[in-house]
């Protein structure tokens, strides 16, 4: 059976065009409408700088609505630096370093669902604890220049553990709006970050 002579146009790479197909789901320009990768993967350099620089500075008060985004990058690069540091010291501490955070970010997720009104998600608690991490780098990273074992190393250590449970705390109750409970979301956050210190002085 022979088929009958049709009149066709087009290329086998290029297809004909029909008026009657859709329109390319609203793609007018093509590429030049998309926004860029690191937007659509959520990742705002200005946003970790800010974050970065709050954490540096307790005095400073928190943007609320820049700590309540879920932003991952910072904590992931601290925990490795945190990682590489102790390292670098003679500890080979990753797993339990991931270990210690993952816990630790279960542990002030409960606690923190029960105490504030509008409640709290897993990755904005995971951010806000492992941006407030790097204070624990610096003491780290002294740790690979000297030893920490003795006076100065301890209280060297108790005014990082201090420094870093301060910010947390400090983000979490402008994030969340719960005002007059900094003590209570310190101590819990000073816990965790004891162990971190327990970790590189040890």
């Amino acid at each position: 059976m022979l088929l009958s002579p049709q009149s066709y146009s087009g290329s086998i790479l290029q297809p004909a065009y029909s008026p009657d197909a859709p329109s390319q789901l609203g793609y007018v320009d093509g590429f030049d409408e998309e926004p860029p990768l690191l937007e659509e993967l959520g990742i705002n350099f200005e946003h970790i700088w800010q974050k970065t620089l709050t954490v540096l500075n307790p005095m400073k008060p928190a943007d609320g609505s820049i700590m309540n985004e879920t932003d991952l990058t910072g904590p992931m690069v601290f925990c490795l630096a945190l990682g590489a540091t102790l390292l670098m010291a003679g500890k080979v501490h990753f797993g339990y370093v991931y270990g210690m955070s993952a816990i630790g970010c279960l542990a002030m997720h409960a606690r923190l669902n029960l105490m504030s009104v509008s409640g709290v998600s897993h990755g904005c608690v995971a951010s806000v604890l492992g941006y407030c991490l790097l204070p624990m780098v610096i003491l780290s990273s002294a740790a690979v220049l000297f030893s920490l074992q003795g006076t100065p190393g301890t209280v060297l250590a108790l005014f990082i553990i201090g420094w870093c449970s301060l910010s947390a705390s400090k983000i979490f109750t402008s994030a969340l709006a719960m005002e007059g409970q900094q003590l209570l979301i310190a101590y819990p956050c000073a816990l965790l970050y004891g162990l971190f210190a327990l970790l590189t002085v040890f």
